[in-house]
């Protein structure tokens, strides 16, 4: 029942940023008797708003609920093409939004591999960053 409360949407600093090939702005979200809503169902609403044709265009990230609930605020990019995202998106939004493959493997197999190759120098760490490839494959 509470999923349903109406939510209203509001966009401030609206910036077109024609260098990096996107529109950026500030949204506060206005959900009173809700906890938050999803980013997917932000992007939903937002898509609809600027009539964009490709949800996966938008990216928004840093929410933070206000005191006592009710708003949030956080930050929205409406990539004009996938490709203008993926040229100046960092790795890991895109990771979270689907558009590349994260990161394989445990946090400490990764501190793991990076240790091991601080150990190695000049044209052996090539090899070796190979060998470990062909091992792990």
């Amino acid at each position: 029942m509470a999923d349903k409360q109406p939510v209203q949407i509001r966009t401030r600093k609206f910036i077109r940023n024609a260098l990096l090939g996107r529109r950026q702005f500030i949204i506060d979200v206005i959900h009173p008797g809700r906890a938050n809503l999803s980013k997917a169902e932000l992007q939903e609403k937002v898509a609809e708003m600027y009539k964009v044709k490709d949800a996966t265009t938008i990216t928004m990230f840093g929410f933070r609920s206000a005191y006592g609930g009710g708003k949030s605020t956080g930050f929205a990019l409406i990539y004009d093409t996938i490709e203008d995202a993926k040229k100046f998106e960092p790795k890991y939004r895109l990771a979270r939004a689907g558009l590349v493959k994260g990161r394989e493997g445990s946090r400490k197999q990764i501190k793991e591999k990076k240790n091991r190759m601080k150990k190695v120098w000049g044209v052996g760490r090539r090899i070796a960053k190979h060998k470990a490839k062909k091992a792990s494959a």
